[in-house]
């Protein structure tokens, strides 16, 4: 039986926030491939929702990192490169804006509260990027996680949607970069699942609704798919794939307006 195998890959996850995260389902499936774990928590106040998770996989490391600090992400570089010498895939999951500017409209965002997620939302992708690829030797993999108000509005997401979407373009650019190196970078844009991150999105709940009653298969994800869409794109069956958004969200992004008063064709 033919199956996804990353034994003796390096793996870095930036950005859990604990076992409940996108983030802890793509480290479960990459772990449970055979890959060994290096994982990353915000502070010393989110230690203890991520440390119980990495003993549990059986992570290697765990590392503070705050990334609008370059000195921290240096640091975690650094660890990498002294523990591995090596690393080949990297899963960035890393986003955050000031609640009164997430929660306000995009032309009321405050000048700091637009550059301050734009840093620790977007930069933080290309500056871990950018460490990465000095370790990864005989190229790798890279991944991050976007959402459809990156293309389209999304009410209530605000500022994180222009983000999301110069997000979207810097795994383009950086895939273009990194490419002629045999590093492959894209991003997987995830249909609405409650996680912390999500609980921050004023009417999320909604937003789930919507999802369930517009998207093609009329439900939303679960993390697990999330993980497992994580596992092929990190692994070589994807290997001549970069610069890919992939659409995790049960087809949500190819719909438009769904009247409500249409049939539903039954099949």
């Amino acid at each position: 039986m033919e199956t996804i195998d990353l034994t003796g890959k390096k793996a870095l996850i930036v950005g859990i926030a604990n076992g409940k995260s996108l983030s802890a389902a793509v480290a479960r499936h990459l772990r449970s491939a055979g890959a060994e774990l290096a994982m990353t928590f915000h502070n010393e106040k989110t230690r203890p929702y991520v440390e119980p998770f990495a003993e549990e996989i059986g992570a290697e490391m765990i590392l503070p990192c705050d990334v609008p600090d370059p000195d921290e992400v240096a640091k975690v570089c650094s660890r990498m490169r002294s523990h591995w010498g090596e690393l080949d895939i990297v899963f960035h999951s890393v986003g955050a804006a000031p609640h009164h500017d997430l929660n306000g409209r995009l032309v009321e965002c405050s000048p700091g509260g637009f550059a301050q997620a734009m840093q620790v939302s977007c930069y933080s992708f290309i500056h871990i990027a950018r460490c990465a690829a000095t370790l990864m030797h005989d190229g790798g993999a890279i991944l991050t996680l976007t959402f459809f108000g990156a293309e389209r509005v999304v009410d209530h997401y605000n500022v994180m949607g222009s983000v999301k979407a110069a997000l979207q373009s810097s795994v383009q650019y950086v895939a273009h970069e990194l490419g002629p190196a045999g590093i492959r970078v894209n991003a997987i844009s995830a249909g609405p699942v409650a996680t912390r991150a999500s609980s921050g999105i004023a009417h999320f709940d909604k937003l789930v609704e919507e999802v369930k009653h517009k998207a093609p298969l009329r439900r939303t994800v679960t993390a697990d798919e999330v993980g497992r869409a994580a596992l092929f794109l990190l692994s070589d069956y994807a290997s001549a794939i970069t610069g890919e958004v992939l659409h995790v969200d049960s087809g949500q992004h190819i719909e438009g307006m769904v009247f409500e008063d249409e049939p539903v064709l039954k099949v």
